[in-house]
């Protein structure tokens, strides 16, 4: 009876210092908030219909033709998370700026995207891999 009492404690020992390591906070720069922006690192590579519809409408303005998703959605605290879907393959940094400019330039202007707590953007490519993650967060 001791053995199993003894290993049963060896068990929950073990269990409690791998739990130990799993919390639900994140470290936190100064900021406070977490150093990472949450969301996955791949989705699919088909857009949402209403995402398409606000990509055919940035289309239309003027925007980048091979831009064929754009999904507003409400990130932590309220902050407006963007997710785009793009057919270009390019990571290239100067593309991106590009892209993320006339993009929050579409939205700003035309569908009153408001920038007063910055935002949250994340472009997805053709295969649905993550291409780009910004936190342009004040």
């Amino acid at each position: 009876m001791k053995r199993r009492a003894r290993s049963a404690a060896l068990v929950c020992i073990g269990a409690l210092t791998l739990l130990s390591a799993c919390t639900a906070d994140r470290d936190t720069p100064s900021g406070g908030r977490p150093s990472e922006t949450p969301g996955p690192t791949a989705t699919t590579t088909l857009a949402p219909g209403a995402a398409a519809q606000l990509a055919d409408r940035y289309r239309r303005s003027g925007g980048a033709h091979e831009v064929y998703g754009i999904q507003q959605k409400s990130g932590p605290g309220g902050v407006p998370l963007l997710i785009v879907w793009t057919h270009n393959p390019d990571e290239d940094g100067a593309r991106f700026d590009e892209l993320k400019d006339s993009i929050i330039g579409f939205l700003t202007r035309k569908e009153g995207l408001s920038l007063k707590q910055g935002y949250l953007m994340d472009v997805f490519g053709p295969k649905g891999a993550l291409q780009h993650r910004l936190d342009a967060r004040p």
